[in-house]
């Protein structure tokens, strides 16, 4: 009951803010890759701070604000900051800006974040296609009562939609940005991991590593959204270099490719307006 309440008192502040916007694509902004919201078109900005169940963001590089608008003659909302578990929200509160998005009419997801490359090919400033996770923030968004128009038990044979996907290569190709696709880990955090646990996660089959992401991709499933994701790598994982790692690399090597993931967010947001 709860969350529902929440959902509708959210969606009811930001619609009376919309004007004539009607979002198709909801996009999540990561670490460090913000400044997209600052290229919206006929941009309306509402601070978290207004709009009730939204906790402020705490961690740099999250501005806390949604800014609904246009991007490629497509209306969107983009969520520059997130919730993280981390900093002591629950998996539900991570997902509900998703929720509010789906009420407010986005049916596509378009999720983002800095991640720590696991795969030895991986180097800072890639961009990875997000093609699955591997879960072990040991959180469910989806546990508890089922709130109104959820699937109880939702298929995750394919979380990132392979449309989509396809959509966010042809875009890269196009505009001669580099991408590679592979698979994320979702971890609680804060701490980074230790060397041995990133060895773990290599066997385990990740990519790519981080704190972010997955309960807002669990979320968008259970309403029937169709997903994708990037994530920008900042870094290498904990012990494959002898460098310690710094949440201020994760921000540096961000802004070093906001063009590039302008560019190919963008392109996906055109191509992607007019799919169902």
């Amino acid at each position: 009951m709860t969350a529902t309440l929440d959902i509708t008192s959210a969606a009811s502040v930001i619609g009376e803010q919309l004007g004539g916007c009607r979002p198709r694509i909801a996009i999540i902004l990561g670490s460090g890759l913000g400044q997209l919201a600052d290229r919206i078109e006929r941009a309306t900005n509402i601070p978290y701070a207004d709009i009730p169940g939204f906790p402020v963001s705490t961690v740099a590089g999250h501005a806390g604000r949604l800014v609904a608008g246009s991007i490629e003659s497509c209306d969107v909302i983009a969520l520059s900051g997130r919730f993280h578990l981390y900093e002591g929200h629950s998996a539900a509160t991570a997902g509900l800006p998703v929720r509010v998005a789906h009420a407010l009419g986005a049916r596509v997801l378009f999720v983002s974040n800095a991640a720590g490359g696991v795969r030895s090919t991986l180097r800072p400033g890639d961009l990875m296609i997000i093609e699955d996770h591997i879960n072990l923030m040991w959180r469910n968004p989806l546990i508890g009562p089922v709130v109104d128009g959820d699937e109880r038990f939702p298929d995750m044979s394919e979380p990132y939609d392979h449309g989509l996907r396809s959509i966010l290569r042809e875009v890269a190709l196009d505009i001669g940005i580099p991408v590679t696709e592979g698979v994320y880990a979702g971890l609680l955090g804060p701490s980074y991991e230790t060397p041995a646990e990133v060895r773990m996660l290599r066997w385990m089959g990740a990519d790519a590593v981080g704190m972010s992401t997955v309960p807002e991709v669990l979320t968008a499933r259970a309403i029937g959204m169709r997903v994708a994701g990037v994530s920008c790598i900042t870094n290498h994982a904990a012990g494959m270099t002898n460098q310690p790692l710094s949440h201020h690399e994760v921000l540096e090597v961000g802004l070093r490719v906001q063009e590039s993931f302008e560019r190919l967010v963008r392109g996906f947001v055109g191509k992607a307006r007019g799919t169902r």
